[in-house]
């Protein structure tokens, strides 16, 4: 019914016509009278207006467009091939080839019931190159990702209007070179296959130094693919082979680390399906597609959870980089990803202690030692600390404790120094800690959800550099101080908090990092499905 009064209203005004009608000569014009509304529809348009219906963007554009169709007219044919040409690149996107209905597209429109099958596999196709197949949130309810695609109606009329369809269409997929070398890298590693009848490496934990007969497969191997280090003695593992299988990881979109570990000896031994190997470059394309909308060259902050690093890319090139803690594997404590706009550098912030740490980590503690966890103030409603011997801390419970809990700025502040807001529901920021141990481990998900930064007072200057010419001077009279401090980012800067466990380096190179909270299996089961729903 949405869609039909869609078509209703837009018809009310013939194409090309005024929604007020003009004044005759010599009268005064008449304000707000409308012209009268189309009535003439033949049978063909009231079919076309009935099948379009269901789905909002036929309607919407059908309606504006006088019931025109698309693939009905004397340029069908070139738009049909377009459509052809255009969605049988899927499988270059790592959209499965069936999401397009193929046999749909054979044979010329006839009738009516042919060209909305055909339209509705060119809604689908705009659809998912301007915004993605599957709704982020219904992967992962803590994946809080908004997809702004173009108005579908728009690029109907683009496309139909377009002197190249078949260039207009393919244009619509994102052009960020992050997008391409996924492309490029998707089933691209067929040169790394090892001939068949090499003997397997076994499996180990090589490194440089060691010495065993079982390294001699190791070099075969490697040497089959291009990845030749010669050596007076090849049973050692010396540093040319290291530096070759540091070359091979890379290659193979493993950590270069040129330790041959189980990973390393299971993909040269051909242990790890092509298929298993492209998910994560599947569900990649898939974010990428997701975030089309968003400028990725202009300047903008870069959190990749599953790197455990944050980014400043301006200009389309990384100018800062630093390690990061991101929330621990817990569910309730994950990183959520979004997007939004750090408005704020803090420095010497107050610790407000998020009520579900306050209820479920604190409250228990009171209720044993009124006195526990003393670097922390009890405040009530309005901001007033509350002495502790004023509060029976077991009448309450997780439910009804009225309290909230705060910590002073100091060098011990759970937030450190400095932290980064960009207002968002989640509570969700950037910030300093004096937990600095934690940035040497190689897996770092340790925190609440919110992200720990391992070098803020230089992340601080960089984002303050844009509105004054000496950023850590501002910083520090701020910092010295010793209060609590908001200095206002101008402009503020994008924040892109994603979840990425493929994605290329400067170079290209594709870099793979571990699936921290399972995110991705479930992303790749959508994908996969939405290849069979046709």
């Amino acid at each position: 019914m949405r869609g039909w009064a869609v078509i209703a209203a837009t018809l009310l005004i013939c194409p090309g016509q005024s929604a007020v009608a003009q004044p005759q000569a010599g009268l005064a014009p008449a304000v707000g009278v409308a012209v009268a509304p189309r009535l003439d529809f033949s049978a063909r348009d009231m079919e076309l207006a009935q099948a379009a219906a269901a789905v909002p963007e036929l309607a919407s554009f059908y309606g504006s467009h006088g019931l025109r169709p698309i693939f009905l007219g004397e340029r069908a044919g070139e738009l049909r091939a377009a459509l052809v040409r255009a969605t049988a690149t899927a499988p270059q996107h790592g959209i499965p080839a069936g999401r397009y209905r193929s046999d749909s597209l054979a044979a010329d429109a006839a009738d009516v019931r042919a060209e909305i099958a055909q339209a509705r596999v060119l809604v689908r196709y705009m659809r998912d190159m301007t915004g993605g197949m599957i709704r982020p949130g219904s992967v992962d309810p803590l994946i809080k990702r908004e997809v702004r695609r173009p108005p579908i109606d728009r690029l109907i009329r683009d496309f139909i209007q377009s002197p190249n369809p078949a260039r207009f269409l393919l244009d619509l997929q994102p052009h960020h070179p992050a997008y391409l070398a996924l492309q490029r890298a998707l089933g691209g590693d067929q040169g790394l296959a090892v001939p068949a009848h090499l003997p397997r490496a076994p499996v180990g934990l090589w490194r440089p130094g060691m010495r065993d007969p079982g390294i001699l497969p190791l070099r075969a191997r490697l040497q089959s693919i291009g990845f030749d280090a010669p050596a007076p003695d090849p049973q050692l593992y010396d540093a040319p082979l290291a530096d070759a299988v540091a070359r091979y990881q890379a290659a193979a979109g493993l950590p270069p680390d040129g330790v041959a570990g189980p990973k390393t000896i299971g993909h040269l031994n051909g242990d790890v399906p092509q298929d298993a190997r492209n998910r994560a470059i599947v569900v990649a394309l898939e974010r990428m597609r997701w975030m089309g909308s968003e400028d990725l060259d202009a300047r903008h902050v870069w959190v990749n959870i599953p790197e455990y690093t944050a980014h400043i890319i301006d200009g389309g090139a990384e100018v800062f980089r630093t390690r990061v803690v991101v929330g621990s594997a817990d569910h309730d404590r994950q990183t959520p990803e979004f997007s939004d706009q750090i408005e704020y550098v803090v420095v010497n912030p107050r610790w407000n202690v998020p009520r579900s740490i306050t209820v479920k980590e604190y409250l228990p503690k009171l209720q044993a030692n009124r006195n526990a966890v003393s670097h922390l103030d009890v405040v009530d409603g309005n901001g007033n600390v509350i002495a502790r011997d004023r509060i029976d801390f077991r009448r309450y419970t997780a439910a009804n404790f009225p309290y909230r809990m705060r910590q002073k700025p100091s060098d011990d502040n759970a937030l450190g120094l400095v932290k980064f807001i960009f207002p968002n529901p989640w509570n969700i920021y950037l910030h300093d800690t004096p937990t600095k141990h934690l940035f040497g481990n190689a897996m770092r998900a340790h925190s609440h959800g919110c992200i720990r930064i391992g070098d803020p007072f230089d992340l601080a200057y960089a984002l303050l550099s844009r509105q004054t010419d000496d950023p850590q001077a501002m910083f520090h009279r701020s910092l010295d101080r010793g209060n609590e401090a908001w200095l206002k980012l101008t402009p503020p800067v994008p924040v892109h908090l994603v979840y990425f466990t493929a994605f290329p380096d400067q170079d290209g190179t594709i870099r793979r990092f571990e699936d921290v909270y399972g995110r991705d299996a479930p992303l790749w089961d959508a994908i996969q499905k939405a290849g069979l729903d046709s």
